[in-house]
């Protein structure tokens, strides 16, 4: 089943090298932060955590604001707890076949990744063609043409700065208190 949907690829920028130099029990507390800040920001903004890749993550959202929202959110939150790594991000939204219940594959999907790569420490990249609306606080600023493996010519791209200035997170506060749980 092909599905529309904004994927974002996380990765801890400087994992490797850090890992060299200070031990694994170091770059594990690293790791576990991330995680833990990742699910805390993915559950205030109604996206999903697809699947954990080593020092990173696939994001699954079903609209590109609650995509664009979380990265920006998680990039602020993790900078601070995940210092001296950096976070880089890429995001792509588009039709994406639904694969076995629990995985995506298709165009969209390997944008993010490749952008992912291609982000330098605390970018945050999308495709100019993509843009949607942004939420309150977040800027597109021309980033520049790219080359992506798999995808032919270069591909224009913004990179997303900035600070989100509402609530834009979804509203799960009362979520228990509805029927039938309220009951």
């Amino acid at each position: 089943m092909r599905v529309p949907r904004t994927f974002a690829f996380v990765d801890l920028s400087g994992f490797t090298n850090y890992t060299a130099a200070f031990g694994d029990d170091a770059a594990g507390r690293i790791l576990s932060a991330f995680r833990a800040i990742a699910r805390d920001v993915s559950s205030a903004h109604g996206v999903r955590i697809a699947k954990w890749l080593g020092d990173g993550c696939m994001i699954v959202a079903m609209n590109q604001t609650d995509c664009v929202a979380f990265s920006m959110d998680l990039e602020a939150k993790a900078s601070h707890v995940c210092a001296p790594l950096s976070l880089r991000v890429g995001i792509a939204t588009g039709h994406a076949l639904l694969f076995e219940g629990d995985d995506y594959i298709g165009s969209a999907v390997n944008m993010a990744a490749r952008l992912c790569d291609a982000a330098g420490p605390f970018e945050v990249l999308i495709p100019s063609m993509q843009l949607e609306r942004l939420p309150a606080g977040i800027h597109a600023t021309a980033h520049g043409a790219l080359e992506l493996r798999g995808f032919p010519g270069a591909i224009e791209v913004f990179e997303l700065t900035g600070e989100l200035t509402e609530a834009e997170g979804t509203d799960t506060s009362e979520l228990w208190t509805r029927a039938p749980f309220g009951l």
